[in-house]
């Protein structure tokens, strides 16, 4: 059985000249409040994931535990290799291990354009810079059940928030 891995991109973050540093910036009013709509659709929809991972900036985990609040997953994560810059190949190490566990639908909560270049990776095997994922989108990968998912992984959802948001 293959794993199914959504890209959710952070909802939308104050202005960075508010904040000393980048991974400071929380979730806006705004960004916050359609950040819960966005999760009670997924709920909706019939998403659960058994693991959400979760760059540690600010604006990513809040939406993190957003989506953990609309009981999306009961387990929530930080993971560094998802702040900006990250590698997927720590990443990829990482999912060896967690696949073991018989684990199916996974959840990583980071920023663009990584989440988006990762996604292209596991879909062409290398960053096209096509992709665009908007705040509080979505983009389902289903990876295959052997080998390596590089370039033998296959988009099934690709979701901007308004259509989340209606």
């Amino acid at each position: 059985m293959s794993i199914n891995v959504y890209f959710i991109r952070h909802g939308i973050a104050a202005d960075a000249e508010n904040y000393p540093t980048d991974s400071e910036r929380p979730l806006t009013e705004t960004g916050d409040r359609k950040t819960h709509k966005i999760a009670q659709q997924l709920k909706k929809l019939g998403l659960h994931f058994n693991l959400i991972l979760t760059s540690p900036l600010v604006r990513a985990y809040q939406t993190a535990k957003i989506l953990q609040e609309n009981k999306l997953s009961s387990k929530v994560e930080e993971f560094l290799p998802l702040a900006p810059d990250g590698e997927i190949n720590i990443w990829l190490k990482w999912l060896k291990t967690w696949q073991l566990q018989e684990n199916r639908e996974l959840a990583l909560v980071g920023h663009q354009p990584d989440l988006a270049n990762w996604a292209e990776i596991l879909i062409w095997g290398e960053a096209r810079q096509v992709l665009i994922l908007k705040k509080a989108g979505v983009i389902g990968i289903s990876l295959p059940e052997v080998g390596s998912p590089v370039g033998n992984s296959q988009m099934f959802w690709l979701t901007p928030p308004k259509f989340l948001l209606n």
